[in-house]
């Protein structure tokens, strides 16, 4: 394990480092240090523009596996977490997608990451990707055995685990309110933290939602997960912990571009307000 956990501060503007095609992805045409340069030069970015924190995930190599990645996926996205870490001096969190949350505590706890991303936690969803069960025991159990000894004992800072409820890109197959299946993520679930997002990557996230997950789960950090603007972070802000960046601070506005300086500035800006 690395040195001490940068944690996340009790409000948070988070921003998304897409790492690009990795190799051995279906569009992976770079070497791994191309992609690990331009993680790194758009981390700096993010941190210098203001953003408290980073989440790095392998946005680049759709379509992706449902659960678990290949062993090279997890082995480049441990050279690119350590890249980003030692580049900037802000918190950083991992994301293995689609939901390989097995090997994104791996990462992190090896890299010393301060919380790892869970797209499916809890319940069943029908996504893109086809049916998608959440492993909330197997993934906080598997934290607990990196983390500690063989009495039991805690030896290692554990990442954190902010879990997405009603995820993007994706139906539960359980009709449940989002209330509901906030408080089952947080109090069965045991997540740390709850994500609430919008329909899919870009796309707004419902403030009515967010209240509500809220007012459920009072105790736990909420996140705003999609669809954050510079003319919307205020109002997110005003309810939510914290928000996490993608398209809006990326050049043009597209997800898959690089992120835009000037973009990611304004946001933090408009923030700050």
């Amino acid at each position: 394990m690395d040195g001490p956990i940068r944690r996340l501060p009790d409000q948070a503007i988070i921003g998304m480092v897409h790492l690009a095609p990795l190799p051995g992805s279906p569009a992976g045409r770079q070497p791994l240090s191309k992609v690990v340069q331009a993680a790194c030069h758009d981390a700096r970015l993010l941190a210098d523009a203001g953003f408290d924190a980073l989440i790095i995930e392998n946005f680049g190599d759709a379509p992706f596996r449902p659960t678990t990645v290949d062993p090279h996926t997890v082995a480049f996205m441990t050279v690119a977490v350590r890249a980003v870490m030692a580049a900037v001096s802000i918190p950083v969190g991992v994301n293995v997608l689609r939901n390989d949350a097995i090997a994104a505590v791996a990462i992190a706890g090896v890299c010393g990451a301060a919380f790892v991303r869970v797209n499916v936690h809890t319940g069943a969803y029908a996504t893109d990707q086809g049916l998608m069960e959440g492993r909330a025991d197997e993934t906080l159990r598997y934290r607990r055995r990196l983390t500690g000894d063989a009495q039991g004992n805690q030896t290692a800072a554990m990442p954190a685990i902010l879990a997405d409820v009603h995820v993007k890109h994706a139906m539960p197959l359980a009709a449940a309110p989002i209330a509901q299946t906030a408080e089952e993520a947080a109090y069965r679930g045991r997540a740390d933290g709850l994500i609430v997002s919008g329909a899919a990557t870009g796309k707004p996230t419902d403030l009515a939602d967010l209240k509500a997950v809220r007012e459920a789960v009072p105790d736990r950090p909420v996140y705003v997960g999609s669809g954050v603007t510079p003319d919307t972070v205020a109002e997110w802000l005003a309810v939510a912990n914290g928000v996490i960046v993608g398209t809006a601070i990326k050049r043009d506005g597209l997800t898959t571009a690089p992120v835009d300086a000037a973009r990611a500035a304004a946001l933090v800006k408009a923030a700050r307000r």
